[in-house]
């Protein structure tokens, strides 16, 4: 049970993982969820740094999709302008939202990781699924109430992984 939410891999920020990397992994596409993940769940827009790892996803044939919770009016706003394919609402750790994006992009699951930054949505979606994911450390230190709420259960299961000698990183 508690392997549905140790991730594949682990990155400090989504800045750490390069088209090189995955390309070595022979990965042709990304879904990323998008709040904590690539920008504080309150900023509106990308920043000029994210700007550029998108572009050299882009450069590199990597395709690139955000798969978020959160509503169609802040998905849409963030992703529109950058030209990303976005699916919005998708009551993460359901499947659904994650098929979709394998659709969309074409792309078998073995080709695809999942980039996130928690443990109880991403991770634990992505797992169901059977894809690689990579857990990120979340850019702000502040979330939205259900986030929150989600942090503290994350907390006591990463906890229990650590003392059961599951995980090899720290925060």
């Amino acid at each position: 049970m508690l392997n549905y939410f140790l991730p594949s891999q682990y990155a400090k920020s989504v800045f750490d993982i390069t088209p090189e990397m995955l390309k070595e992994k022979g990965v042709k596409g990304i879904i990323t969820d998008l709040d904590n993940t690539l920008v504080e769940w309150d900023r509106p827009s990308a920043t000029p740094e994210l700007t550029q790892w998108f572009q050299s996803m882009k450069n590199a044939g990597i395709k690139v999709i955000i798969v978020s919770n959160n509503n169609k009016n802040r998905v849409q706003s963030f992703a529109e302008p950058l030209g990303i394919p976005f699916i919005f609402e998708a009551r993460k750790p359901l499947t659904r939202g994650f098929q979709k994006a394998l659709y969309m992009m074409d792309l078998r699951k073995e080709e695809v990781v999942v980039i996130g930054d928690q443990l109880l949505t991403d991770v634990l979606g992505g797992n169901r699924l059977g894809l690689h994911t990579i857990l990120v450390v979340p850019v702000a230190q502040t979330d939205g109430l259900w986030t929150r709420l989600n942090r503290k259960v994350e907390r006591k299961i990463l906890n229990i992984m650590r003392r059961k000698g599951m995980i090899y990183w720290e925060e």
